[in-house]
């Protein structure tokens, strides 16, 4: 058995597969009365699109999204949302080869041998974009907040290249989302020659959060760290926390 759902009081099931109909998200747990529609994930959508810059992956997406349910009227019902993005720019053609062939680095080997049978376009499940249902959720999951908390994600280092100011104002302005502009040009530089030479490379991000709420987590096995811990680290290209 193989579990794809996180959470307890806001629980997220996602499902789908890089080069499936589609993929999306069933989330439960969140209340009723909230304004929702599908104008609302467009924003955070257009920020993990595919295709943006150089240095991301080349495929193109629209990433439009589709509520199926747990939404009336433009408001939640307090039943369990489920919203939809079809795949619609797959090339599963130029992932024939890995039907036979085990990539190093990916989860082919594990998928094969755990499952038996794999879905060896693009990933499958393994793939980055089953983010995209990730996503969705944390858009329904910041209406939930309460309004003072900000959360603020950036690039601290890539390769050899490490911010040294922080200005949240310049994140969204250059595509390695650095809070430092001029180290973001340099790291920008270093992806685009490690691309060149059909290298890759690692590096590091910190995410902020100011005003939380209060006595989160739980005193032993649920800590508030261990809890973000859990689900940071299954994201696939994440390998420490």
């Amino acid at each position: 058995m193989a579990s794809n759902s996180f959470g307890s009081l806001f629980r997220i099931t996602t499902f789908g597969e890089s080069h499936g109909t589609a993929l999306g998200v069933v989330i439960d747990g969140c209340p009723s009365g909230i304004g929702l529609s599908e104008a609302d994930f467009l924003p955070e959508l257009a920020r993990r699109k595919p295709g943006q810059s150089a240095v991301s992956t080349a495929r193109k997406e629209d990433d439009m999204p589709k509520m199926l349910s747990g939404v009336f009227e433009g408001k939640t019902t307090g039943m369990p949302i489920t919203v939809i993005i079809e795949n619609t720019n797959q090339r599963s053609q130029d992932y024939e080869k890995l039907r036979t062939e085990l990539r190093a680095g990916h989860a082919d080997a594990t998928y094969q041998s755990k499952f038996g049978h794999r879905d060896h376009r693009g990933g499958g499940r393994s793939s980055g974009r089953e983010t995209v249902a990730r996503v969705i959720a944390g858009v329904v999951a910041r209406k939930m907040l309460p309004s003072d908390v900000q959360i603020i994600g950036h690039t601290t280092k890539i390769g050899p290249h490490i911010a040294k100011t922080f200005d949240p104002a310049e994140i969204e302005k250059n595509p390695v989302r650095c809070a430092d502009p001029d180290v973001a040009k340099d790291m920008e530089a270093f992806i685009l020659q490690r691309k060149a030479e059909h290298d890759s490379t690692g590096g590091l991000m910190e995410i902020r959060v100011k005003n939380p709420p209060k006595n989160l987590g739980d005193p032993v096995f649920g800590k508030l760290k261990n809890r973000l811990a859990d689900a940071v680290m299954s994201i696939g290209a994440v390998t420490g926390f």
